[in-house]
């Protein structure tokens, strides 16, 4: 079921978020000063083209300087991809089909805004699973 909600997400609205988190991530990587949050980003496009069987965990050693940065991150890219979130989960919502993936990506706003302190992990349980 999850691979079905996958590729069905993928063509109605994942497609669009990915190509959101890797022009940020492109962007953020021009200063050499902000590739931490590139590297986010990139993490997050990853998670946001094929979100079902995925969870976002907070990091247990994440500190002051993950809050600091996520301050910074809401202003450079986290708004506008969150906001990119609820536009296409409210158009999602629109149809019954629609409504799992809508609620996916009104799950994501909260790491669209604050992507550092948190982790992508698989929701399996098994020995070839790993983190992301």
């Amino acid at each position: 079921m999850r691979t079905i909600l996958n590729i069905i997400w993928v063509i109605l609205a994942g497609w669009a978020l990915f190509l959101g988190y890797l022009l940020a991530g492109v962007l953020l990587c021009i200063p050499i000063v902000t590739i931490p949050w590139a590297i986010a980003s990139f993490r997050i496009a990853r998670y946001a083209i094929w979100p079902f069987g995925r969870e976002v965990v907070s990091k247990p050693t994440a500190g002051v300087g993950s809050l600091l940065g996520n301050v910074l991150w809401v202003i450079l890219a986290g708004w506008w991809l969150a906001l990119g979130h609820i536009v296409s989960g409210l158009a999602l919502c629109v149809t019954i089909i629609g409504i799992p993936m809508g609620i996916a990506d009104f799950k994501m706003v909260p790491v669209s805004l604050m992507p550092l302190g948190k982790e992508i992990v698989s929701t399996r349980q098994g020995a070839f699973d790993r983190t992301l």
